[in-house]
């Protein structure tokens, strides 16, 4: 057994009134013998001390129960910080059943335990217990009511410290995780440690400055798991020969998106979107899609707000047939639709800006309204993972069992967060409501049952 120490740094908290403060390092093992090996091994290492590495290590802790977290960045914590821009949107209304539909595919399903052993109710019920009240906006996103998502991470490292928890935060990129035995060694790039549990908490690979670098994906697949095809989620969708390049800012509220592939729909969302400088942007539209396009794709946009197609197409000959001698443009304006992307429209269409209602004729007519409902796009790809909110893919969900988050074939070893293929979820908190519900699940696993040989 190898127990090494090197010069990593244990995280202290400084607390006034049960309040935390600031963080502050402390060498806590100057005094051990690094070649002392009778030190037993950690009960579980918890790799990554994000808020589902921070959480599961809270509920696993209990009386003789060594756990350790081992973080790489210099402090923990660092994307729940900015999740929210910057406001923390924990979680979001709504019962689990609704919460289930928000993950794309069979994610939901593969989370129903997960979300159903710990609920969203559960989760504001932890924060508000510890001081941190949270409240709920017009989209059904819960905020802290102090608007300031800092609190939450710093709360959970109090809750760490209160319970013993070891957490190394520098230095401490885990590169291998070896099954020995009945033990795993981990080995990070200053010490060697070994632990009876170990939990890939690492996160996704979106945001990579807090962290996130897709590490966990690399460990699983060195163990043996099957990983599925990842990519940035939660982005905003490019398009090939972007005909709005210029009109960067004009925003359709509650419109429809719908995905072809190889002719086929495939996917159809509706929401928000923004025109950006190379392509489109905006929760819960283009964001939400954004993880089912591939390149080469066709996205069909309509730009008329809070109708289907074809009742949009008869509203808008309507328009457009009473407009009698007024310009197009102006007849249109009026319906909402923002002029300077009437008059982009007109271009592409062929039509003069100038052009009237009652000198349109009917090819033209069609083709304007056909843009307006149903508007081409090619797609490029996505914004990369330094500004997707998520990553799509991970860890295969048929590798892990969904009861307890433990591997199927490497007992003791939990996956949780979004190192899973959990398809991202959508924005309004859907994800970190994952995160916190599958520590809970792997934690409860972790205390009650240790390792598990059966087959699911």
């Amino acid at each position: 057994m190898q127990h090494t120490f090197g010069p990593a740094k244990q995280y202290s908290m400084n607390t006034k009134n049960d309040h935390p403060t600031a963080m502050t390092e402390k060498d806590n093992f100057s005094d051990r013998d690094p070649a002392d090996t009778r030190t037993p091994p950690y009960t579980a290492i918890i790799i990554g001390g994000g808020p589902a590495g921070l959480f599961c290590a809270c509920r696993a802790a209990g009386k003789d129960r060594r756990i350790l977290v081992l973080e790489k960045m210099p402090s923990c914590g660092r994307k729940l910080c900015i999740t929210g821009a910057g406001r923390c949107n924990l979680t979001h209304t709504g019962t689990m059943a609704d919460f289930v539909s928000h993950y794309g595919g069979d994610g939901g399903k593969f989370l129903r335990p997960a979300l159903m052993n710990f609920k969203n109710t559960d989760l504001l019920a932890f924060f508000r217990e510890r001081g941190i009240p949270f409240t709920a906006d017009e989209n059904g996103k819960y905020f802290p009511q102090r608007r300031h998502g800092k609190g939450c991470p710093l709360r959970l490292m109090a809750e760490c410290m209160r319970a013993g928890i070891e957490i190394r935060c520098g230095g401490e990129s885990v590169q291998t995780i070896k099954p020995t035995n009945d033990l795993f060694t981990v080995s990070s790039e200053d010490a060697t440690y070994t632990a009876e549990q170990v939990v890939l908490a690492t996160g996704g690979a979106s945001y990579p400055a807090t962290g996130s670098t897709g590490d966990g994906y690399t460990l699983a697949d060195r163990l043996g798991l099957p990983v599925t095809e990842t990519g940035p989620a939660l982005a905003a969708v490019l398009i090939r020969d972007y005909p709005f390049r210029d009109l960067t800012g004009i925003s359709f509220d509650d419109v429809p998106l719908s995905l072809y592939r190889d002719s086929k729909k495939t996917r159809q969302v509706t929401g928000d979107i923004i025109l950006t400088v190379n392509g489109i942007s905006g929760p819960p539209g283009a964001l939400h899609i954004s993880r089912y396009v591939r390149p080469g794709d066709s996205l069909h946009v309509g730009f008329v707000t809070g109708t289907n197609e074809e009742s949009a197409r008869k509203d808008l000959a309507a328009v457009i047939a009473g407009g009698k001698n007024r310009q197009v443009k102006t007849v249109l304006a009026e319906t909402g639709i923002p002029i300077r992307f009437l008059i982009r429209l007109l271009e592409l269409s062929g039509i003069p800006r100038d052009a009237t209602c009652a000198h349109l004729t009917k090819t033209d007519r069609n083709t304007l309204i056909r843009y307006l409902t149903d508007f081409p796009f090619t797609v490029k790809g996505t914004e990369g993972y330094a500004t997707a909110m998520a990553t799509r893919g991970g860890v295969a969900r048929d590798a892990i069992r969904q009861k307890t988050m433990e591997a199927k074939e490497v007992p003791g070893l939990f996956c949780i967060g979004e190192v899973l293929d959990i398809d991202g979820g959508d924005t309004g908190g859907y994800n970190l409501q994952a995160a916190f519900s599958t520590a809970a699940l792997a934690a409860k696993a972790m205390v009650s049952g240790g390792k598990t040989n059966k087959k699911k």
